[in-house]
């Protein structure tokens, strides 16, 4: 099991004869890891590792393959994801997997047992420079979304309309953890970061013309940041990002615990 909620709610169930003996023994036969066919190995411990179930990275996987996947997961998670999911590939999964929903500018598709709420404190905060640069940024929003975090988002306010960043600086200042997307030459983490009292995480986009080298010039840019509180994720990575973030909120929600 990948909870110990879930742990706990099967022996309890064997305690009170709901479930046999040998239901209990197959599941946990899969404690650690469980194999779908001989394509993949599902790791449903992830969660007690980390405090992130295991996502599939749904590019370069078949629909049958995907499908599998998210079946056998669903009897361990109350939440399954797969990134990367394109609208064709989709259209195959709905016929497959019951209760699945596509988020089709993220390219996530999710099933949760539960309506989403927000079990962590603290508020990831979403800027991208442009519309072009949304795909990105709403993977890093719905991962953070399905993971249980809030999420404030603030579109299309890259570093030449300056003005339209500098007039939303109250979603800055209430933010706990900053995601910051952007193309082109990306510059917006360090102005984002110049203003900014929280970590500030940068994805660099692999939007732009020729000289951007898909994404290499935005990375380097925000690698070389000036301004000091920046962590740089790789380039598309909205995923990466989220996570990060959500590790970042959770860390201090530890730490508070502890005081």
């Amino acid at each position: 099991m990948t909870q110990p909620e879930a742990l706990q709610s099967l022996l309890a169930a064997v305690a009170a004869g709901e479930v046999s003996p040998e239901v209990a023994l197959d599941d946990l036969k899969h404690l650690t890891f469980e194999p779908v066919q001989d394509f993949a190995k599902i790791d449903h411990h992830r969660t007690l590792r980390t405090g992130f179930p295991e996502v599939i990275w749904g590019q370069g996987k078949t629909p049958e393959q995907i499908a599998q996947i998210m079946e056998a997961m669903r009897r361990h998670n109350r939440m399954v994801m797969a990134t990367r999911i394109e609208p064709e590939v989709f259209a195959k999964l709905q016929t497959k997997v019951p209760g699945i929903h596509y988020y089709s500018t993220a390219r996530i598709c999710a099933i949760a047992r539960e309506t989403l709420t927000t079990k962590y404190s603290g508020t990831i905060s979403l800027i991208s420079a442009g519309t072009s640069d949304l795909p990105v940024a709403e993977e890093a929003a719905v991962t953070a979304q399905l993971c249980g975090f809030k999420v404030q988002r603030l579109w299309d306010v890259g570093v030449a309309g300056i003005h339209r960043l500098l007039s939303n600086r109250k979603i800055i200042g209430e933010a706990d953890v900053l995601i910051v997307i952007a193309g082109m030459e990306g510059a917006l983490p360090s102005v984002v970061a110049g203003l900014a009292d929280c970590p500030v995480i940068g994805v660099p986009t692999s939007v732009g013309y020729g000289a951007s080298f898909g994404g290499v010039a935005p990375l380097l840019t925000m690698l070389n940041s000036c301004a000091a509180g920046v962590a740089v994720v790789n380039i598309d990575n909205g995923f990466g990002a989220a996570i990060l973030a959500g590790q970042i909120l959770r860390t201090a929600h530890k730490l508070k615990s502890k005081d």
